[in-house]
Parts: C-alpha cells; sequence; structure tokens
C-alpha cells in the first residue's frame, strides 16, 4: 500500500461530494483512481462514492491488509469495507440497490459494455433500480494537479531516476546489445529503490533509434551509433520519465547537428512553461524550434504527457486537434510533466531528450538532473 499521511488523505474526503456533481453515487472502477483515492495498491477492488461515505469492495486476499491499515497514519478515512464473497459485480449491484440511489454515474472509459449490460439487467431486477449515467474522467481531472506529498514523492523519484542515468553511462560501451543495456538500466533502477519500471526500457542503438518506442533486441551498439535511452520507474506509486540520447564513441557531425535541433527545442518547450500558459504553445514551442530547423516533418509525436499513479496522464502536451481541442487548455501550479521533442530519420537513427518538470506558482521546476550535453562513451 503506498504510504501517504492520513491528513492529506482527509483533504481527499471532503472532495468525495465535489466528485459527485449532480449524482447520488459514482462507481470507481479503475485501479488506478482507487489508488489515489484509497491508497489501496492492489488488483482488485471496486469503490462506490456518496456524500457521505465511501465503500470499498474487496475479497479475502485484501481483508487483513485493509484492516491493518485503520487506526494508523496510513489509513483512508471514512471508508467502509465491503467484503465480495463471489462475483465483484454481483456484490456491486446488490450495494447499489440498497442505497436507493437515483443517478449512480460509472467510468465509461473503464467498465466494459458485457459488465454494463449485466449489471444493468440485475439492478433492474430489483425495486426502483437507479439509472446509470456514463461520466468522464471524473477522478482523473482531480489527479491533474498534484498536493504536496505528491510533488515530494515525484520529486524524490526523479532525483532517483537521473542518479541511475548517471550510473548507466558509465557501464556502456561498443560491443554491447540493447538488451545488455536494458538489463543494466532496469538493474540500476532496482537498485535505487524503484518499485518496477514504469514502462518497457526503451534502448535504441544506430537506425533503430528512428523507432520512437523501439524495443531492446540483440543489435550490437558499434562506433558511432547514437542510441536513445528511454527509462522510467514507479517510486511510492508515482511514475517517473527520462530520455537521454548518447553517442557511442566520437560523434559524427551530423549526429551533433540533429543532437543540438533538438536540444534547442527542448530548452525551449522547458522555457515556455509556466501558469495560464495553454499547453499548445509549449508543444509549439519545440514544434517551430525544430520546423525552423528544417526537421518538422521529423518529429510526429508530442512534446510532452503529465505524469502521476500513471505513465501517461494528463495534460498532454501536444498540437492541437481542430476537432476536439475547442478551448487553450493551460497549465497550472501543481500539474507534473514530460518535456521529450525528438527527430528521428528511417535508416539513421534518432534523437530524443525528455525531463519531467513541475509547474510553479511562478514559473517551472526542473524535476530530473542529468546533463544535457550529447555525451561520447
Amino acid at each position: 500500500l503506498r504510504r501517504r499521511q492520513a491528513s492529506l488523505q482527509h483533504h481527499r474526503v471532503m472532495k468525495w461530494p465535489w466528485l459527485l456533481g449532480g449524482l447520488d453515487a459514482l462507481v470507481v472502477t479503475s485501479l488506478a483512481n482507487i489508488l489515489y483515492l484509497t491508497n489501496f495498491a492492489g488488483s482488485t477492488a471496486i469503490v462506490v462514492i456518496t456524500a457521505e461515505r465511501l465503500f470499498f469492495l474487496t475479497d479475502f486476499r485484501y481483508l487483513t491488509t485493509m484492516s491493518d491499515m485503520q487506526g494508523t497514519p496510513f489509513e483512508c478515512p471514512g471508508l467502509e469495507v465491503v467484503t465480495v464473497a463471489g462475483s465483484y459485480d454481483a456484490t456491486l449491484a446488490e450495494l447499489l440497490l440498497s442505497l436507493k440511489a437515483s443517478r449512480v454515474g460509472f467510468e465509461a472509459a473503464h467498465l466494459s459494455v458485457a459488465r454494463h449490460q449485466w449489471l444493468l439487467a440485475r439492478i433492474a431486477e430489483g425495486n426502483r433500480p437507479p439509472e446509470l449515467v456514463p461520466t468522464d474522467a471524473v477522478v482523473e481531472t482531480a489527479r491533474v494537479r498534484k498536493d504536496s506529498h505528491e510533488v515530494g514523492v515525484l520529486r524524490e523519484g526523479a532525483r532517483r531516476l537521473s542518479y541511475v542515468a548517471t550510473e548507466v553511462f558509465g557501464g556502456i560501451r561498443s560491443g554491447q546489445t540493447e538488451r545488455d543495456v536494458a538489463a543494466l538500466i532496469e538493474r540500476r533502477m532496482r537498485e535505487a529503490g524503484f518499485e518496477k519500471s514504469a514502462f518497457d526500457t526503451i534502448v535504441a542503438g544506430g537506425p533503430n533509434g528512428a523507432l520512437p518506442h523501439a524495443r531492446p533486441g540483440e543489435r550490437k551498439l558499434t562506433e558511432g551509433d547514437l542510441v536513445v535511452l528511454d527509462f522510467g520507474g514507479v517510486y511510492d506509486s508515482y511514475c517517473v520519465d527520462l530520455t537521454r540520447t548518447v553517442s557511442v564513441g566520437p560523434a559524427q557531425p551530423r549526429a551533433r547537428q540533429v543532437y543540438g535541433a533538438v536540444l534547442k527545442a527542448h530548452d525551449l518547450a522547458i522555457a515556455a512553461v509556466r501558469p495560464n500558459v495553454s499547453r499548445f504553445a509549449i508543444d509549439g514551442a519545440a514544434r517551430e524550434s525544430l520546423g525552423a530547423a528544417g526537421m518538422a516533418e521529423a518529429f510526429g509525436h508530442g512534446t510532452g504527457h503529465g505524469l502521476g499513479i500513471e505513465i501517461h496522464e494528463d495534460p498532454r502536451i501536444g498540437r492541437r486537434r481542430p476537432d476536439l481541442d475547442t478551448q487553450d487548455d493551460v497549465v497550472s501550479p501543481g500539474m507534473v510533466f514530460t518535456i521529450e521533442p525528438g527527430a528521428y530519420f528511417p535508416g539513421w537513427g534518432g534523437v530524443r531528450i525528455e525531463d519531467d518538470v513541475l509547474v510553479t506558482e511562478t514559473g517551472v521546476e526542473v524535476l530530473t538532473n542529468v546533463t544535457t550535453e550529447l555525451l561520447e562513451l
């Protein structure tokens, strides 16, 4: 279970009525959202929120764990455990009928059509069944701005990840395979206190660097290769992320040119981060810079993504989509996200440079602290 001070968790308890909006209850099935609300980090649970109560549905595997939390600084105030003896959904249906609620929200993005249809049919058997109302990103919206505890965890995770990077640099040499380097990174992350990797580690040497999400293979690193190293860890349930591109031996002139252009885009995007600036403007700072360098077509992904309990959260730092993005969506203090422009050239390779940043009251704090100089290892 994640270690969160009870006072901070109590602050979230007081926000539960706000999460309901015009609903009588909200069913939360996303495990990431359940972790955020209750500290529970297990594999199965359902939470039902009302204006005054929080019901936590779990089975015998987690009853002792939840019981042990009561009366400690890590308990979730107001949580009422409901034991699931058989089916989770059957227990949920019985609970919803007992509440005599009129409108019950559910997380549309996290409840399958089959489960929704089954739940509808089951509650229809009761007297005065509630209306099931789809909701979108209710808890996720609350998660976007991190509180002081979350910022502290992310800051410490970024510090540890930065240490991992400096340790890894000293272990890279010609003749190693991409998988060798990935194994080194993952070992260093465990040694640094990370619970697990936040995603599959990327080590992409030479031409493989043109693939933004390349998987480490048996290709051996050779002199003159640029190598994209993208890795992240989960620390105290929160994800941090870092990318550096290094050269095996002396860097070639084209490598220096591309690296310099990506670094400039990276720096300009970070410089654009401050409260009330549109996330599209931050992306634009990086994109326009690479465009001026003649590399607009080489940068196809967004400039960044939010970090938190999940490795990809809001806010998304990317190009405006005319059909979906109708507002400016400014960034606010407490938001944590990556800045990671890149340039990719099929058959040659690529460069990506990524750091984690926090929006402060007056500007930006870069949480990761690793040299952005092109290292020749």
